[in-house]
């Protein structure tokens, strides 16, 4: 146990992965690093049974807001995990932390509200791009267990991060060796999607369909790929090749339709993997490969978030200005 804490000055907020959730407590915008938490979700019947555990490990602390960001949808204050089967809504997370503000993010809403408040030692560059005004669009790009992206929007001192699904749209094709990977995924899965290519069992998919092409099966997790790749195992390099010009591809889709003039960030554990190995293996050249728009690709500069606890800074800021617009109208 800690030592009890005052009332109603704290916020609870939660990041919910499909291994591991993690939650903290903030101090308005502020994240308190000494008190993360990390407890693996299998050893849960759900998230309010985490929350709970959290609350009497920081000596039934009682917050005034609380904030979960999740992988997966969320709508009308209720999201589901798309790798998990957890569900939770407004009303469970207030029950569990007794806080009288609360919030659902997806998790990519989460990473965008913590823009600006990334310590520069934090942001890799991978691309660089035009200075652009501060109220310029932004793009928050995650490839962690799935792949999702959230664009960020400015309206004076307003900050408004939009979720999506995207990495349940198609994957690109525009060479053979393109479609036919399309078609390895798609007799698996049933489907296509850019997430069962740019995540971390993506990588394992690529390189299963490498040895599906070279008549030699063989199957290895993300982490054994990695360490291949590093020992210079030629189909590990080349299924890592293959998914950093997928994601360059698909970066740069998502750039032209969003067009975040105020950069891109990339976010989640297989983007901080991958992160030295996106220039040797031409992210750039794959993300500016549009034709005749390649030259106007160089407006966009490209950071990957080194950030661990990104989510939960984001999900603090997020929940420090709805607390100060709920005092507001009082």
């Amino acid at each position: 146990m800690c030592a009890a804490r005052p009332a109603d000055v704290y916020s609870l907020v939660a990041d919910i992965g499909g291994t591991n959730t993690r939650v903290a407590l903030a101090e308005g915008p502020r994240l308190l690093p000494e008190t993360i938490r990390r407890f693996r979700n299998a050893d849960y019947a759900g998230l309010e049974t985490v929350l709970r555990a959290y609350v009497e490990a920081e000596d039934g602390v009682d917050c005034r807001a609380a904030s979960v960001a999740i992988a997966g949808p969320v709508r009308d204050g209720r999201g589901t995990l798309t790798n998990l089967d957890w569900t939770i809504d407004e009303a469970t997370l207030a029950r569990a932390t007794q806080a009288e503000t609360v919030a659902v993010l997806n998790d990519l809403q989460a990473q965008g509200h913590a823009l600006g408040r990334i310590a520069p030692e934090n942001l890799r560059e991978v691309v660089a791009g035009a200075a652009a005004p501060d109220d310029a669009t932004q793009l928050v790009i995650g490839i962690g267990t799935g792949f999702n992206v959230a664009p960020v929007h400015y309206s004076g001192t307003a900050r408004n991060v939009a979720p999506s699904e995207s990495g349940h749209a198609n994957l690109p094709i525009r060479t053979e060796a393109e479609l036919r990977l399309c078609k390895f995924v798609e007799t698996a899965h049933g489907f296509p999607a850019v997430e069962d290519v740019l995540s971390g069992r993506g990588l394992e998919r690529l390189y299963a369909w490498l040895g599906h092409e070279a008549g030699d099966p063989r199957e290895a997790t993300a982490a054994e790929i990695m360490a291949a790749r590093d020992a210079g195992e030629g189909r590990a390099v080349e299924a890592a090749r293959v998914f950093v010009r997928m994601l360059g591809t698909v970066a740069g889709n998502q750039a032209l339709v969003h067009l975040p003039f105020g950069g891109i960030f990339l976010a989640g554990g297989v983007a901080r993997a991958f992160a030295p190995h996106l220039a040797t293996y031409g992210f750039s050249d794959a993300f500016r490969d549009k034709g005749r728009f390649a030259g106007f690709m160089s407006n966009f500069p490209v950071h990957v978030i080194e950030d661990d606890y990104a989510a939960l800074t984001g999900s603090a800021a997020h929940l420090a200005r709805l607390t100060a617009e709920a005092q507001g109208t009082r």
